[in-house]
C-alpha cells in the first residue's frame, strides 16, 4: 500500500494529518464563473496561500499548470453534470482513473447524489472507481450529497452521516459532506465515517466570520479539513483567505486570529 500513502501525504499535511483542498471543477457545471476564468492565476493565487492541494477537471490541468513556484497536490474530478440538464443531479463519469495517472493526479474523485433518481448508477460508478482506486493504488475522494426527490434537507444529521458512511464503505480515502451546522452534530457525522472526513464549502457565504466559524466547528468535531471552491477562489484576496484557512486546520488559530490575519 506504499504507492497510496505516498501519494495521500501529497494532499494531506504529514504533520498535521489534515488537508485544505481547493476544488475548481465548477466550469462544467457553471461555466467559466467569476475566479476560474484565466485558471493559471486562480492556481497561482490557491497555491500562494499554502492549500495542500487542487481538485480540478481533466482538460483544464493544463490551463492551470503554472511550471514554478510552490508545489501543491493535484486530485483531478472524474464525474461530470451541467446545470443546463434535466436533471442536475445526474453524474457521469467522465474521466477515468488511468487519465488521471497519466495527468500526474496525486488523487481522484467523484460526486455522488444519493436520493437523485439516478443515485443506482452513480453508486455503480464509485464502487467502479473504487476499484480502479485499488487496482492503481490511487486515493479516492469520495463527494457525498443528498439531493434529490425524497430529501427534505440535505444538511440533517441523519442524511450526511449516512452519505459519509456510505463513501466509506465503497472505498473512499477522503469523503466529503455538507457542514450539519453544530458542533454536537457533526460529530455524530464523523464518529460514523472510519476514514477522515472534510467538509465542502458550500454556496458563496455572506462574511469570512461565517467561513472561518463553520471550520472551526468542523474541527472542533474533528474533521480532517475542509474542501472549499467558492469562498475561496471567489474571495476578493483568495491568497490571505486560503492562509487563514489553513492556519485554522494546521495550526488550530482560532477564529479571532483568522479575522485578524485576513485583515493584517
Amino acid at each position: 500500500m506504499i504507492g497510496k500513502k505516498i501519494r495521500l501525504e501529497r494532499i494531506i499535511d504529514r504533520n498535521s494529518g489534515k488537508t485544505v483542498i481547493v476544488p475548481m471543477d465548477h466550469g462544467v457545471t457553471v461555466g467559466p464563473i467569476e475566479g476560474l476564468a484565466d485558471m493559471r492565476t486562480a492556481v497561482s493565487k490557491i497555491v500562494a496561500g499554502g492549500a495542500n492541494a487542487i481538485l480540478m477537471h481533466k482538460g483544464i490541468v493544463q490551463a492551470g499548470h503554472r511550471g514554478s513556484g510552490r508545489d501543491v497536490g493535484l486530485i483531478i474530478h472524474l464525474s461530470g453534470g451541467t446545470s443546463m440538464s434535466p436533471d442536475p443531479n445526474a453524474k457521469e463519469l467522465i474521466c477515468t482513473v488511468e487519465e488521471a495517472i497519466k495527468l500526474g493526479a496525486d488523487a481522484v474523485s467523484v460526486q455522488i447524489n444519493l436520493g437523485a433518481e439516478t443515485d443506482k448508477e452513480m453508486l455503480g460508478q464509485l464502487g467502479f472507481v473504487s476499484e480502479r482506486c485499488l487496482q492503481w493504488q490511487m486515493p479516492l475522494v469520495a463527494m457525498m450529497y443528498t439531493r434529490g426527490p425524497k430529501i427534505k434537507n440535505e444538511f440533517d444529521v441523519n442524511n450526511v452521516k449516512h452519505a459519509a458512511r456510505v463513501g466509506a464503505e465503497l472505498g473512499a480515502d477522503i469523503v466529503k459532506v455538507p457542514y450539519t451546522g453544530s458542533v454536537k452534530s457533526f460529530t455524530e457525522v464523523v464518529q460514523g465515517c472510519p476514514v477522515p472526513v472534510v467538509i465542502a464549502g458550500g454556496p458563496k457565504m455572506e462574511s469570512d466570520k461565517d467561513i472561518f466559524e463553520m471550520v472551526e466547528g468542523a474541527l472542533k468535531a474533528d474533521a480532517a479539513g475542509l474542501s472549499i471552491g467558492r469562498n475561496a477562489f471567489q474571495h476578493k484576496n483568495p491568497e490571505k483567505l486560503v492562509g487563514a484557512l489553513c492556519k485554522m486546520v494546521h495550526e488550530g488559530i482560532s477564529v479571532k486570529e483568522a479575522i485578524k490575519m485576513l485583515q493584517g
